[in-house]
């Protein structure tokens, strides 16, 4: 082998690794602070949006992609299908939040707080992902509370700021270890 060969090896082997560092840095997301707390503020938006049917459900649907889905893991329907997609788009959003066509006359939460907790964001390619607990309040009367799962986000930044690109209500067991899983847990 030529000595002029060989150093083209040695450099297509030196270059390759960092060619390919570069490449999956360009993939990974990085998020600011203020993305951070942009999305944060996002997703408390959300619980006020759904209680209120704020705006005849607008404010809700507009918390989402003009495509954005919202995706049920969490009913025996949707959890048997592995996610059934309920809502895709403004109006279908505002009607899911019982608003749109639907007037905010039977909201079927009404009286419920919903609440979204240790919510945890990580950069994704395109954007970030988000995962937050969802605690109710009021579904079986005023004082009573439970957990109802939790939500996978996955959120873009658009010209109007971040937005819910999708959001899928996933069960409790979804996510935990299958050794701590319970029968009781929805």
């Amino acid at each position: 082998m030529t000595k002029a060969r060989l150093i083209g090896i040695a450099a297509i082997l030196v270059a390759a690794p960092a060619a390919w560092i570069a490449l999956h840095a360009q993939q990974t997301a990085t998020l600011t602070a203020l993305d951070y707390a942009e999305i944060t503020q996002l997703a408390n938006r959300y619980p006020h949006a759904i209680d209120t049917c704020s705006n005849n459900g607008y404010d809700y649907a507009d918390l989402y992609t003009p495509d954005g889905t919202f995706t049920d893991n969490v009913t025996d329907e949707g959890y048997g299908k592995k996610g059934l997609v309920r809502a895709r788009g403004r109006e279908e959003l505002a009607r899911a939040a019982g608003g749109g066509t639907l007037g905010c006359k039977n909201v079927g939460w009404n009286g419920w707080s919903h609440l979204t907790l240790n919510h945890v964001i990580t950069p994704a390619a395109g954007g970030a992902r988000g995962r937050s607990y969802l605690i109710t309040v009021g579904s079986k009367g005023p004082n009573f509370v439970e957990r109802f799962g939790g939500y996978e986000d996955f959120y873009v930044k658009t010209a109007k700021g971040w937005r819910i690109q999708s959001r899928t209500h996933v069960r409790n067991k979804a996510w935990s270890n299958p050794l701590l899983q319970t029968p009781d847990w929805n």
